[in-house]
């Protein structure tokens, strides 16, 4: 049987207590020993539901660090903050989960790799949807060459109308910008995960505040302040890949259009095609003629061995913690994560400046 291995978690806000600490309270081989968070009853909190014994609870993240017996940290706290946090845990001789998006900048990002590097501890970032079932299938797919060379994919991430307007969403400052960085950026991973393509040429993007100075807006989460909505409520991204492949993002949190879809792709091979719209569809051409297929899938989860299921969120930390028990890379790893980072930045630069960015030039 794997040790057991002690977990202090920084950031005890919703991403904590709606993901990383129900998931991890399934795992027998871990425990929650330390939480920290800049309101002290929030940390109170979530150690009294979810810690052992005695927990140590604090506000300043390095009090957390300086216990040498704890192996894992989790970084749940807004963007401005993850490569800070996660560096230095890196360098205490933590291995760290860090939240999406990676970062609030990409050379924030690229700090956070070298860092795993040089300490030779553990990082990967939350990017969840890869362990749906619909994405783990449809990997598998690309994985064995179903869609052939994929050099056209869509990354959906829209809202119709659903704001958060909670915390420091809506705070550029702090984030670094709105739906592009929050959602956009799992709509991006999943996509370029399944094309197995980290290499971006140029990005051309655009951006839009059309929606956010409306007062008393219908809302999912009832309207929001518009003086304190400073990042985008839109934004749009083309990247072209260094191999000539093309992809689409779109994301939005509020936009008017029916065509909604959150963490989802659409593909298009050589070998035939697939989306994840209304669940898993596979097309292309068969014997001259055209053909598409829906999947059908266990809408439980992630099968595994023992024949139980689990959710994404559940899927992600298992194996997180077995890619540290086995000493093993991380489903996702952090030059991948860079890249998404790298790619958001420069659809912000471009929408800004109105010009295509070249990286990697």
């Amino acid at each position: 049987m794997s040790r057991k291995y002690r977990i202090g978690i920084i950031g005890c806000g919703g991403i904590a207590n709606g993901k990383h600490l129900p998931s991890l309270a399934k795992l027998n081989n871990v425990e929650l020993v330390a939480f920290c968070d800049i309101v002290p009853e929030r940390a109170e909190k979530a150690a009294a539901q979810y810690g052992v014994e005695g927990a140590a609870v604090c506000e300043d993240y390095r009090d957390v660090l300086k216990d040498a017996s704890i192996d894992i940290v989790h970084v749940l706290t807004p963007n401005i903050s993850h490569a800070e946090i996660s560096i230095a845990a890196l360098e205490a001789g933590k291995h760290v989960m860090c939240e999406k998006p990676m970062a609030k900048t990409a050379a924030e990002a690229q700090a956070m790799v070298e860092a795993a590097k040089r300490t030779g501890k553990k990082l990967t970032v939350g990017y969840n949807n890869r362990f749906r079932p619909d994405s783990q299938h449809l990997k598998s797919i690309c994985a064995e060459g179903g869609l052939g060379h994929i050099y056209f994919a869509k990354a959906h991430a829209i809202r119709r109308r659903a704001v958060p307007t909670w915390g420091v969403f809506l705070d550029e400052e702090k984030q670094g910008g709105g739906p592009l960085i929050d959602i956009g950026t799992h709509a991006l991973d999943l996509t370029l995960w399944m094309m197995d393509n980290y290499k971006p040429k140029v990005v051309l993007g655009t951006k839009y505040h059309e929606l956010s100075s409306t007062e008393n807006a219908a809302n999912a989460w009832g309207p929001w302040d518009p003086s304190k909505f400073t990042v985008e409520d839109s934004a749009f991204g083309m990247i072209v890949m260094e191999n000539g492949a093309t992809i689409m993002l779109e994301s939005s949190w509020a936009l008017n259009t029916l065509e909604v879809d959150e963490a989802k792709c659409s593909l298009s091979g050589t070998e035939g095609g697939a989306d994840m719209k209304g669940g898993l569809r596979l097309n292309g051409e068969k014997h001259s003629r055209l053909y598409t297929t829906e999947v059908e899938l266990n809408a439980g989860g992630v099968a595994f061995y023992d024949g139980k299921t689990e959710s994404a969120a559940d899927a992600e930390m298992r194996a997180w913690i077995n890619a540290i028990d086995t000493d093993t890379e991380p489903v996702v790893t952090p030059e991948q994560a860079f890249v998404v980072s790298q790619i958001l930045e420069a659809i912000y630069e471009s929408a800004r400046t109105g010009k295509a960015v070249y990286l990697n030039q």
